[in-house]
Order: C-alpha cells, then sequence, then structure tokens
C-alpha cells in the first residue's frame, strides 16, 4: 500500500502545496478537501489556516502542484494502489491475473510454459516490495535483483513451508520450459498451479491487505466453461510420456506424502455429482478436513491397493516411529497411541473395519490392521511434544 502520512499533521510537503494554492486563491474548504483525499489520518481546518497565516512558509513550484494532483488521482479506488508508489504490487497482481487468464484461453496450447514464467514474475514483484519495506537491499547497484529462487530460501520467509515448498516447484518447471518442450502435459501439474494461484492471493492479503485480493478478478482459478467427465475420466488413463514422467519426479523427488498431500503445495479437491441429469449436473467442493471430506476420504482408501497405502505392521511401526523421532517408544505406546487418537477400534469390537483410513486398514482376510507412512509421521511428532506424549501414555489399555 501507498506509504501515505499516517499523522493528522501536514508534511513539509503539503504546506508548501496548500501555499502554492491559497496564492492560486484557492479557499481552504477546497485545499483541505484535496490534501485529505487518499490520506489516511485527515487533516483539519485549522492546518490549513495556519498555512495561510505563516507568511516564511515556501510556495511549491507549479511543478510540484501538477505532480501532487497526478499522484492524487493515480489511486486505485478498489485496492488503494497508488500507480506511482506500488507499482511492484500492481505489476505482482496483473502478472499473476495474465498467467490464469492465459491458461484458461481455449486458443492457446503455449500454457505451463507462460504460466510457469508469468507467476515466477508476479512472486518475484511480491516480494520483492515485501523485503523491500524490511530494509532489504532487493535490487544491488550493479542492477541485478533477488531472485525468487532466493528469497523463498531465506530464514526469515514469511510464508508457510508449504506454500514454499509449491514455489520450489514452480521454480523447477520454469527451469524447464527454456530447455525442454511440455507439450499437452499442462493438465499433469494442475494441482500445482491451482495452489500457486491460490496462495498467492492468500499471500498479498496477508502482506498488504484484503483490499489486494483477486477474488474479484478471477473468480476460480483455472476454471474451465464445462468439464466432460467421460473425457476427463480418459484422459486420466493415457500414459505419461518419459520425458514428462521424469519432470514430474523431479518436482516431487525428497517430499514426504504429508508435504505432497498439503493444500498449499497442489490443490486437490473431490469432485461429486449430485443425482441430476447429465445436462444438469454440476460440482461439489469439500474440505479435506470437514466431515463430508473425511467421509469421502475413507470411501476412496479402499480403492487403492491396501498393501500399498498401508504397508506398515504394528511392530514396523514401532521401530520407524523410534527412527524417526530419536525416542524411545515402545508396543504398548503404539497400542495407547491408536486408542488415544480413536484410530481402529478395540479388539473384539463387532465391527473391526471402522477405522481412521488416514492412518490404519482393516484386514479382513487374515484379521489384523496395518498402518500408513502418515501414522508413523504423526507418531514420530507427537511424542517429541511432552504434553502430547503424556497423554498418550495416560490411556488405559
Amino acid at each position: 500500500m501507498a506509504k501515505i502520512q499516517k499523522d493528522a499533521s501536514l508534511t513539509a510537503k503539503e504546506k508548501r502545496i496548500a501555499k502554492a494554492l491559497i496564492a492560486k486563491g484557492w479557499t481552504n474548504q477546497d485545499i483541505q478537501a484535496s490534501l485529505n483525499s487518499n490520506r489516511k489520518a485527515t487533516v483539519n481546518f485549522g492546518r490549513i489556516a495556519g498555512v495561510k497565516k505563516d507568511n516564511k512558509q515556501q510556495v511549491a513550484t507549479d511543478e510540484e502542484v501538477e505532480y501532487f494532483f497526478l499522484h492524487k488521482r493515480a489511486y486505485d479506488q478498489q485496492t488503494g494502489l497508488n500507480h506511482y508508489d506500488d507499482e511492484r504490487l500492481i505489476r505482482a497482481r496483473e502478472a499473476m491475473i495474465l498467467a490464469v487468464q492465459i491458461f484458461n484461453s481455449a486458443a492457446l496450447r503455449f500454457k505451463a510454459e507462460v504460466f510457469t514464467v508469468l507467476v515466477n514474475i508476479a512472486w518475484t514483484y511480491l516480494f520483492h516490495e515485501h523485503y523491500g519495506r524490511k530494509g532489504v537491499t532487493v535490487v544491488a547497484a550493479n542492477g541485478n535483483s533477488l531472485l525468487l529462487s532466493k528469497m523463498i530460501e531465506r530464514g526469515d520467509f514469511p510464508l508457510s513451508e508449504g506454500v514454499r515448498e509449491n514455489l520450489r516447484a514452480i521454480n523447477k518447471l520454469r527451469d524447464k520450459v527454456e530447455h525442454l518442450l511440455l507439450g499437452k502435459a499442462d493438465v499433469n501439474w494442475l494441482p500445482l498451479f491451482q495452489a500457486c494461484c491460490l496462495n498467492f492471493d492468500k499471500a498479498i492479503c496477508d502482506l498488504f491487505g484484503p483490499r489486494l485480493t483477486l477474488s474479484s478478478e478471477l473468480s476460480f482459478a483455472l476454471q474451465f466453461a464445462r468439464l466432460n467427465i467421460e473425457q476427463a475420466t480418459i484422459l486420466n488413463k493415457y500414459e505419461i510420456p518419459e520425458h514428462i514422467a521424469a519432470v514430474d519426479a523431479h518436482l516431487m523427488q525428497g517430499l514426504t506424502d504429508a508435504q505432497r498431500a498439503n493444500t498449499e503445495f497442489q490443490f486437490r479437491v473431490i469432485y461429486t455429482l449430485d443425482a441430476a441429469s447429465k445436462g444438469k449436473s454440476h460440482f461439489q467442493f469439500f474440505k479435506p478436513d470437514s466431515a463430508e471430506g473425511k467421509e469421502i476420504h475413507n470411501v476412496l482408501g479402499y480403492l487403492k491397493i491396501a498393501d500399498e497405502m498401508y504397508p506398515h505392521k504394528p511392530a514396523n511401526v514401532v521401530k520407524l516411529v523410534k527412527q524417526k523421532a530419536g525416542a524411545a517408544f515402545s508396543t504398548n505406546d503404539h497400542i495407547k497411541a491408536w486408542r488415544h487418537y480413536k484410530v481402529r477400534p478395540k479388539s473384539g469390537e463387532v465391527r473391526p473395519e471402522n477405522t481412521n483410513k488416514e492412518f490404519c486398514l482393516y484386514h479382513q482376510a487374515h484379521g489384523d490392521y496395518t498402518y500408513t507412512d502418515a501414522w508413523i509421521n504423526k507418531l514420530a511428532e507427537d511424542i517429541k511434544d511432552p504434553v502430547k506424549l503424556a497423554a498418550i501414555r495416560a490411556e488405559r489399555i
């Protein structure tokens, strides 16, 4: 946002402008109204009268007066941004809008390439403004500026780890498009692109104020006019070319399951169709942590091979948790943990399959339970917290 004087007193520049307007025959009331336009702290009538009485007050030149009014008229009433003071933020918003508009254009095929370049520019301007206001030199004397890839690795990076991982992936793609033809692989990275758009809108609002939201310009980022379910299903079955699969593997390299599942890294929704005719069917979106989202997650848990999704038997869970946490964790601790978090029913329950499918699955064929990587990661983190560990161990077996 523009750096407007917060004090209710006139600045030295405003005093010169007021004196010049008085000399031009302006009334005190008109001068006051002009000075208060887009000013955070308004000045009262007495300030103008004080300038009028001060015979030693310098007078602004005609050029200063002209620029003063150009500056006043340069505010965007929707965002509050000034074309002179807030150029980086204006360009950041426009770069993101252009990225989405180009991606959504049915007439263009050069989508992923242009999108990654433009969003890189958008985020770069955003962080240049953020760090510039913190006193960090963003443009060196030789003209070189801080790169996005460097800013997201700073210790004082102002956003979450999920946003950082998303921008790392976007940067990798941006570097690839300089040397590699991506073809029709755009759809493969839609979750990354969607998260990037939503992260940007939240970041610019959190760092610079809610008036800067893009929600009025982009009702839903990367939206499509109509999605043909049959076509989408067929498309999902296509084999990914080797060079695209290699790029995809490069983006995901080193990420844990939890990091990949983070909606700030890649945005994912579950689509369901209401009972309606094909022409009237529509999408419903559920947040992953909502009651509906958890229920759908539990249902979809059966759609993947159990050994792939739930590879860990209890003894292996105990072993891996100890390794990850670097702390003591016993079989009894594990029993208390799944009881404390209600991950699975107690032995002998009528419905042994009633588990939390995010962490555990019951195998009816051999009557036992296996667990996910997410369960191991959760326990490894929780037992490092003395309060959480005490709550687990307080559970009665």
